[in-house]
Order: C-alpha cells, then structure tokens, then sequence
C-alpha cells in the first residue's frame, strides 16, 4: 500500500498524475490517540475509550464472545445464526459528520485474534440504508477488519434526498469514502500497526459504490471487488419505469410465467450450443440472435405462442434505446433472462429504485407517477441531474492503474435487475479510453458468468471464491487467467466451469463431460 502512495504522492516521480478534484479535498477526519502500545501488549477494546474523530464520534464499544452475535431483531437463534462461527471481536459503532446534515452511521469489526493485518469494507443494495450485517462475517471469519455504513440515512427507498442534497452525496460516494478514511485510522490506532493492504467487496449498489472508489478515491483500495455494479444508477431507473409504464397501460403485453417459460426455452434452444456444447446455459449472448417474432401467434387461440403485443414487449425488453443528450446506450436485458423477468418486466426491485430516482431525486415530488415518465427527456434530464453523484460511469481509471491498483468485476449474463450490457458497455469504454485491452489487462478484468442472475442464483456456475482472487492478485501479482466457478444442487457440485476475463469466452474441447471446467479453454471469439 505505501509503495502505491508513493507512486502517485512523490513529487520527484517520473509518473506524476494529476489527481482528480474530488480526491483533493481536505481531510475532514482529524484523529488523535493516546493509545500507543507495543505489540507485546494485550489488545483490549477498551483502548479505543479515549479515541477522538474531529466531525464524528463513537457511539459504541462492545466486546462480542465468539460464536454469539446475532442482528438486532434476529429470529434465528444463536445456534442457527451465520454468524454463529465468528471469533471473538471489538465492535466499533461511529457517526460521521462531514456535513450539516449528514448522519453516517458505521460499524468495525475488529479480531481480538488472528488479524490477518487487511482491511475489507463490504457494500448495501439498492437504496437501502443500513449496516450490512449479511456482508460482514466472511471477512471477519477470513481474518478481516471489516467495516460497513448506512451510506447516511435509515429505510428502504429514495425519500431522504427530496430537499438534502447533502444526504444525496453521503449516499452517493462520500460515505464509503469516509468510511474507509476512518477504518483504517481506527484500525492503525487499535493495532498500533496500519492495515497492509484494503479492499473493497461489494455486489449490485455495492458493486456501484465500488466504481465509485475506483474513479473518485482510487487510493481508498489496494484491490475491489464490483460484483453486478449498478454503475449506469439513472440508466437503469429508466430502463425499469420505461417497460413497466408499457405494462402497466397494456395489461394484454403483459408476459406472465408460463409465457415467460416458453419465451426462455425457445432462446436456449436457439442459441445454447453456440460454446460448443448443449447445457442449457448461453456463454454469448450478445451474439445470441434469436427473433421474437419466431413465437408469434398464427393462431391467436394457441398456447404456445406470444401475441403481437407481447412480442412487442420482448423487444422492448431487449433493446438498448439511446440518451439522445449523450448518444450513450441505455441497456436492455439479454436473451436467456427471461425467467427473471416479471409481470411488469424487470424485478420489482428494479422498478422500486426507478420509481425512486425520478420521484425523490429528479423531480422531487412525492405525488410523481409513472405514466408521467417520458423516456427521451426524462434519461437526459435524470443524467444531467445526477452528474456522476451516483452514477458510476466515468472511465478514466488511470490513477487507480497508475498507482498499481487491481480491480475484479463481474456480471451474470442472465441478471434481470441489472443489465449485464452495463458492464461490458463501461469495459469497452476503459478499453477504449486507455487505447486498448493491454493497457489495462494488469489492473482490470471482468468476468461474465454463463447462467448466473443478480450476484447470484440460477443454473450456472454461481459459487466462486473471488475474495481469494483478488488477494492473490494484489499481493503476489497472479493475475487471474481464469476463475473457477461451480453450481451446486443440495449441497453438491453438479457443474463447473471457467471464468473468462472478457472477452474471452470458455469454449468446450469437444471431448469429456461438459460439467467439467477442465474439459474447457478461455478463447477470444
């Protein structure tokens, strides 16, 4: 971590960058601490008792036995819980000030034993505001200081950003940043040693919040994690309330399950075998070329076949129209989804945060409905208005390269909450902006996962361990060629395959069972 500081900080370095506005700030997070201590003595939460945060506080120190945490509000018991292997650990709750209203809330997880001398910091989902308790344990149980934040409010939607464009940034980005600033001054404090090296490991708005660290704080982290990342935040809010608006004023277009079952089956059996192998799952969709129209009613009497409207409706769900500011595709989801979808095309949690974008933030009115949504201006004005407080989408990477940073992000090609388009979309744009797939090969791959919906689920190969990737990755420079992903069923492997850094795809060998990720190669069409 110090050599990466280095490389951007010393003024006498040949690879010199300018360093984004953002990350220039002055620091609004003053610590002073009389707990120095050798390492000979025993490390006990109380010595955090007398630590002081200039604009935040700690509200809580607890000591916490192994094995008995559970949430507040936790049915399961301690038996049961998932948090029933944990170690014992110092748990650290603080409020953070950085503003006249802001009230971010954090918790640390410190290990009384076995500190693996690394840091994580885990991400939230959708608009939710809360500690991620879900998120928390694997690092600890790994050996983690882990952290995690309410991003600055409490609920489940939007409505604290009507009238606090303050509590919109906490959202944003400035409460994993300062999240991340304090962690690791409270961990150096209470360990009387820095963190070596700090990570960030987050899915869907964890995965968003990890974009953010990498374009606005690249120094926060050593090495991320941006599973399914919500980078495109107004992009997918349109795309959501775009469908469902249709849906909602055509309940005839509507694709109920069993239409969605067979639009799904007559997708596989298009374009399934396209990787050499027939196993239910699409390695390439986007090059999956079936045509909605094959399933249109000659008879409109018929059950296996979709109306016109409905056919209509698929491709409305598939197609990528334009911001007509930007030029900038809006992206649909892709063939093989479709059993994700719903009756009023994508989740309901999709739709939520859409709902919520525009009603909360865009054009902050309460009484604000969907059939006012128009797709043209509203996606230009949402754009425009959001200016990269949530969105997630600029490609300049470079000094999060520069200063030797590796990022790992990865996509379900069947996630019907977040398109998978969204991903490959900002790709092709590093790639582009940094002038080609080498320049950035040292420092950010993505992986697509055949089958796999939103972070997780489906019939591919949805288990893999990426936290130990990217370690390996970061601290021995192993750069991964490929990532080895399994699918169980009651508890059991029944398929494995390879993770393919985009664009490269896994490709069966033709001979040994396909189920067998050694009978495949990562190959670029």
């Amino acid at each position: 971590m110090k050599t990466r500081e280095t490389l951007i900080l010393n003024p006498s370095s040949n690879n010199k960058i300018a360093l984004p506005s953002i990350i220039l700030l002055p620091l609004v997070f003053l610590f002073t601490s009389s707990l120095a201590k050798t390492k000979s003595e025993t490390i006990d939460c109380t010595d955090l008792q007398s630590f002081q945060i200039n604009q935040g506080n700690i509200n809580a120190i607890e000591w916490v036995a192994a094995g008995t945490f559970r949430p507040a509000g936790s049915s399961a018991s301690v038996v049961n819980s998932p948090y029933s292997t944990l170690p014992e650990f110092c748990r650290v709750s603080i409020s953070l000030h950085p503003s006249d209203d802001s009230d971010i809330k954090l918790e640390l997880w410190l290990p009384l034993t076995n500190w693996n001398g690394k840091y994580m910091a885990v991400g939230n989902g959708a608009f939710t505001g809360n500690i991620r308790y879900s998120s928390m344990h694997d690092p600890l149980r790994r050996g983690y200081a882990v952290s995690s934040t309410d991003t600055g409010h409490s609920g489940n939607t939007a409505s604290f950003a009507m009238g606090h464009p303050e509590k919109l940034k906490d959202f944003g980005w400035r409460s994993v940043h300062r999240m991340a600033e304090v962690s690791k001054q409270v961990i150096e404090a209470f360990y009387s040693t820095p963190a070596n090296y700090s990570y960030w490991n987050g899915c869907s708005a964890g995965g968003r919040q990890a974009m953010v660290e990498a374009e606005k704080f690249p120094l926060d982290f050593d090495g991320i994690i941006a599973g399914a990342p919500g980078l495109d935040w107004t992009g997918r809010a349109a795309a959501a309330l775009r469908a469902a608006q249709h849906l909602e004023a055509n309940p005839q277009a509507r694709l109920l399950k069993n239409d969605r079952q067979l639009l799904n089956e007559a997708v596989i059996a298009a374009c399934d075998t396209n990787d050499g192998v027939r196993d239910g799952l699409i390695s390439q969709p986007q090059q999956c070329n079936f045509e909605p129209a094959t399933l249109l009613c000659a008879n409109v009497s018929s059950s296996n076949c979709l109306i016109a409207e409905q056919v209509a409706t698929v491709e409305i769900l598939y197609s990528s129209p334009k911001n007509p500011d930007t030029g900038r595709a809006i992206t649909g989801l892709l063939p093989g989804s479709e059993l994700g979808w719903t009756d009023l095309g994508w989740t309901a949690s999709a739709r939520a945060t859409g709902l919520d974008q525009f009603r909360y933030i865009v054009y902050e009115d309460e009484s604000w409905t969907i059939d006012q949504f128009d797709f043209d201006r509203d996606i230009a004005l949402a754009e425009s208005i959001d200016n990269n407080t949530l969105n997630a989408l600029d490609p300049n990477l470079g000094v999060f390269i520069s200063a030797g940073g590796k990022l790992i992000q990865y996509h379900g090609w069947i996630d019907p909450q977040i398109s998978p388009n969204n991903a490959t979309q900002y790709y092709e744009r590093v790639v582009d902006y940094f002038g080609g797939r080498d320049t950035i090969h040292d420092n950010y791959r993505l992986f697509m996962v055949p089958g796999m919906g939103h972070c997780r689920g489906g019939p591919g190969p949805d288990s893999f361990d990426i936290v130990s990737v990217l370690e390996n990755w970061v601290e021995n420079d192993v750069a991964p060629d490929s990532i080895t992903a399994e699918h169980y069923s009651d508890g059991t492997v029944d398929r494995s395959r390879p993770l393919c850094p985009f664009p490269e795809v896994a490709v069966y060998s033709g001979s040994g069972n396909s189920d067998d990720a050694r009978n495949f190669q990562c190959r670029v069409p």
